[in-house]
């Protein structure tokens, strides 16, 4: 279905501005946290699709990106030309899957068990208004780690947010990891509302650059020289930084889907 979807537009190497591919972060840049997109977000990004190639790059695994993007009818894949789920580590083309990458291979079974004990025991500790569950969350690329836990609703991840933002939990909570484990190599990304992203380090939203840097080696490939990206985290720490900040992209620093549509607009004229 993806490819056929992908059909209805230009091949990659025929768009209008060919060199030219739009990515974008996922929370708070094409949907509000953890929420669904906006048809009128879908129509804006249909148009645009026929004038360049687009993607999207989010930390969450492809499961809640098709909930978030795609329809119980619509699989996220046919929506974009590229899918980059987990920051690239799970990443589609046209619809068919390219090479994956496994953060428990890379860190192994050992320290992958002594990272996660001490975080357990660390959250046990925390005195905050709320806790419910799913405290870490094992994904193929790295572990999302969230004090409040993912099972909070919606209403509960909006009053941890505003208090986060108040006392700085998920900010000391990374200080104290990487002061713990010094040595690991890893990365922690603060994203989204109530978590941090957890990873080895060049694993940040910068993997997914490679998949688009190997599109010249594509039969009628297409050198993308110009990358946009869009994101809302864009602040140092936050998830969206490298990717934003990289001498590769041309950054775009946006705090809601809105200006995000706002921009696309002014900048593409659709």
């Amino acid at each position: 279905m993806a490819a056929a979807a992908a059909s209805l537009y230009p091949p990659l190497n025929k768009r209008p501005v060919s060199n030219t591919i739009c990515l974008f972060d996922v929370d708070g840049t094409l949907t509000p946290a953890r929420r669904t997109v906006t048809p009128q977000m879908l129509q804006l990004l249909s148009a645009l699709r026929h004038k360049v190639a687009i993607g999207f790059v989010g930390g969450s695994d492809l499961a809640k990106q098709q909930e978030q993007l795609g329809t119980p009818s619509i699989p996220v894949t046919s929506l974009f030309d590229f899918c980059f789920a987990e920051n690239g580590l799970t990443a589609y083309r046209l619809g068919v899957p390219l090479a994956s990458h496994s953060f428990i291979k890379w860190i192994g079974e050992t320290k992958y068990q002594a990272l996660v004990k001490f975080i357990l025991h660390y959250i046990a500790d925390l005195e905050i208004p709320v806790k419910r569950g799913t405290f870490v969350e094992f994904r193929n690329g790295m572990i999302n780690v969230s004090p409040v836990g993912r099972n909070a609703s919606v209403e509960e991840r909006n009053e941890y947010e505003r208090y986060d933002l108040e006392h700085g939990i998920r900010a000391k909570f990374v200080e104290v990891l990487k002061k713990e484990f010094p040595d690991m190599g890893l990365t922690y990304s603060i994203g989204g509302q109530i978590s941090f992203d957890v990873f080895p380090k060049g694993w940040d939203k910068t993997y997914c650059l490679q998949h688009v840097e190997a599109e010249t080696k594509m039969p009628e490939g297409v050198d993308y020289t110009t990358i946009h990206f869009f994101g809302d985290k864009t602040y140092e720490g936050g998830n969206d930084y490298e990717i934003f900040s990289d001498s590769r992209t041309i950054g775009h620093s946006v705090k809601n889907p809105d200006e995000t549509m706002r921009d696309l607009k002014e900048i593409f004229r659709l």
